[in-house]
């Protein structure tokens, strides 16, 4: 008997952690009686997320970030009277009412991305909010001016070390070569690419392009960091040097600002825009898109590349309008499966233990707790080593 599967039961059955983190929590229910207020990327890997949260007894209210919603995972959430208020879209103003929205419901815990709930409530605080998560280094460079104001444990999973290489170092970099890749069917073979940053998405990200025979140069306003890049043996060119000569350009800073219409002079005819980055700030799409020396913009919708053609006769193209590669465009995967179950397990445990209130306000805005680390790498060898053991039984 055939039966057609989803992505998200596929997705779902392939987060182990996750499997085994929900089993245990609905047992112990660690959210029972309380409302969490989710505002992260709503795609098939997150439903794994959520609804390990909700097997630990939570109420849910979720909305998704600007231009990743994806409308299956919003109507599979919904079947599951999970209160949603995300559409797909790319307008500040309309996402933003639905962030209020969430908020407005007045949850125990926050699971923020980008630090956009959390500014909400710093501004309109309420009774009973205990706390929550923060995924990225973006989120905790916004809240860390309103730690004050907060005075409540969140905690950053992107300052875990395990979300650091698993992910950020790791899956961003593959999603973001699958993604040029999906974006344009355009070979990286002899390309001359330029990464912006190198922490740890950034070394992913120049890694992976240098892996499929590209030319990386990196650019990093750190010289500490830039030497790294140039002991690790990528080309570090001042900055001009490197956009000028570059096929590609690639943005991973979580930085606005990075590439704007003033580079327009230096942009190589027929070069490739696209941002790693959280917010689609990194490349000023609005600036370049505006700009009197810019004749046409040919979109490919369906494809969302924009190929904008100047006076002088060049032509560059930027991907997915800035946002984020690999959460945009046509079928957008964004990191591996393997990497999000460890980040999202980090997550339901810190939310887990502030939910339990093991930690207090002195916990606004610092790392997972090493213990919580430990755990979740614990439980990712194990699985390893089970399945290892169980095939070396199966082989003797």
């Amino acid at each position: 008997m055939q039966r057609d599967a989803t992505r998200i039961e596929w997705i779902g059955n392939s987060c182990r952690l996750l499997k085994a983190t929900a089993a245990e929590f609905a047992k112990t229910q660690p959210f029972g009686g309380l409302t969490i207020g989710t505002g992260i990327h709503l795609e098939p890997k997150t439903v794994a997320l959520l609804m390990t949260l909700r097997a630990g007894g939570a109420r849910l209210v979720c909305t998704g970030n600007l231009n990743t919603t994806q409308p299956s995972t919003v109507e599979f959430l919904r079947s599951q009277r999970i209160t949603v208020f995300a559409t797909e879209t790319t307008d500040p103003v309309t996402h933003h009412k639905s962030l209020e929205a969430v908020v407005a419901e007045k949850p125990d815990l926050l699971l923020d991305n980008g630090g956009d709930l959390f500014t909400i409530a710093a501004e309109s605080p309420y009774a009973g909010l205990l706390g929550g998560t923060e995924e990225t280094t973006s989120g905790r460079t916004r809240l860390l001016p309103l730690r004050e104001k907060l005075g409540m444990p969140i905690l950053i999973i992107n300052d875990s070390p395990i979300k650091q290489f698993a992910e950020n170092r790791h899956a961003v970099g593959q999603s973001l070569f699958e993604s040029y890749m999906r974006f344009t069917n355009r070979s990286t073979n002899g390309k001359r690419v330029t990464v912006f940053g190198y922490g740890a998405c950034g070394k992913g990200t120049a890694a992976c392009f240098r892996n499929a025979f590209s030319s990386v140069s990196v650019v990093d306003i750190d010289p500490v960091t830039a030497l790294e890049a140039n002991l690790d043996g990528f080309s570090t060119p001042l900055r001009g040097e490197a956009i000028s000569s570059a096929d590609v350009l690639i943005t991973v800073t979580g930085v606005a600002g990075i590439v704007t219409a003033a580079d327009l002079p230096l942009i190589k005819d027929g070069a490739i825009l696209m941002n790693g980055g959280h917010f689609p700030h990194e490349i000023d799409v609005a600036a370049f898109r505006q700009h009197p020396d810019v004749v046409r913009i040919d979109r490919y919708e369906a494809d969302r590349i924009e190929s904008l053609h100047l006076k002088d006769g060049r032509c560059f193209h930027i991907l997915g309008g800035g946002h984020m590669a690999n959460l945009a465009g046509p079928r957008p995967l964004g990191n591996s499966v393997e990497s999000m179950d460890l980040g999202f397990t980090l997550q339901a445990r810190c939310l887990e233990r502030v939910a339990r209130r093991e930690v207090g306000a002195e916990s606004c805005i610092v790392p997972v707790p090493k213990d919580i680390d430990a755990m979740v790498a614990s439980a990712y060898l194990d699985l390893v080593r089970s399945e290892s053991a169980a095939n070396m039984r199966r082989t003797s």
